[in-house]
């Protein structure tokens, strides 16, 4: 069985389901932030590297400074050209490593609506996310890193995916949310930001009731296409 390292910045802020279809060929190995040994692994020896997502910014070296050496592992990880995907805060970390600028987006994007795919992204693994309202959750933005393909956009913010050859790719909205009952969990850990940013809870909760089990389908058949190329990469 293959393996999958998983860096998870907020503990409800997991693979959700994105879970079932990486089980299938990948055993799974979480490690968190705020463990001493989270970023002590060889770039080039997990299978599969996944960078979750996470309520701080990728530029906050100061007030987290873990952030640094997770941008050099990363970059090493990045030059060996092995498969590694990041979500959110994960796919600007990566767009960091790879040289390109991360920076505030001015406004809060945070709800559910579809991504509009770019002729790319239409004959990428996102296909199987065309029209499906997704979970927006961010307030931060990075450039399209050197070399790198634009999968994705929205109205909000351009940069919504990219891919870096068959083996990188980086999501700024979360396919992988559990939009059933898990989501509870993120409307109380986001609870700060969520009254900050003057989001109606209640209709947030009632869009993961209405677009959940569709969401959870799409993601399925994204993420199970995605690990298909890896396999034939």
């Amino acid at each position: 069985m293959k393996s999958a390292l998983v860096i998870r910045h907020v503990h409800f802020e997991d693979l959700g389901t994105f879970a079932a279809p990486l089980r299938a060929d990948y055993g799974i190995e979480y490690r968190d932030v705020g463990t001493a040994d989270f970023l002590d692994f060889a770039p080039d020896a997990p299978d599969l590297v996944v960078v979750l997502g996470g309520p701080i910014g990728a530029y906050e070296d100061r007030t987290y400074p873990f952030l640094q050496r997770e941008v050099e592992v990363l970059a090493a990880r990045l030059k060996t050209g092995r498969p590694t995907l990041g979500i959110c805060l994960g796919a600007q970390l990566i767009a960091r490593a790879s040289g390109a600028r991360v920076f505030p987006l001015g406004i809060k994007e945070i709800g559910f609506d579809p991504i509009s795919l770019s002729e790319a992204g239409r004959a990428s693994p996102l296909r199987h996310l065309d029209g499906v309202p997704m979970l927006h959750w961010h307030g931060d933005t990075y450039d399209l890193p050197a070399g790198a393909t634009l999968l994705a956009s929205t109205p909000k913010t351009v940069q919504q995916a990219f891919s870096i050859g068959n083996n990188i790719l980086g999501l700024q909205f979360h396919p992988e949310a559990d939009a059933g009952v898990a989501f509870e969990r993120w409307l109380v850990g986001h609870a700060c930001e969520l009254v900050a940013a003057k989001i109606d809870i209640g209709k947030l909760r009632d869009d993961a009731t209405q677009y959940g089990a569709t969401l959870a389908t799409a993601a399925d058949s994204m993420m199970t296409a995605w690990l298909e190329q890896l396999h034939a990469a």
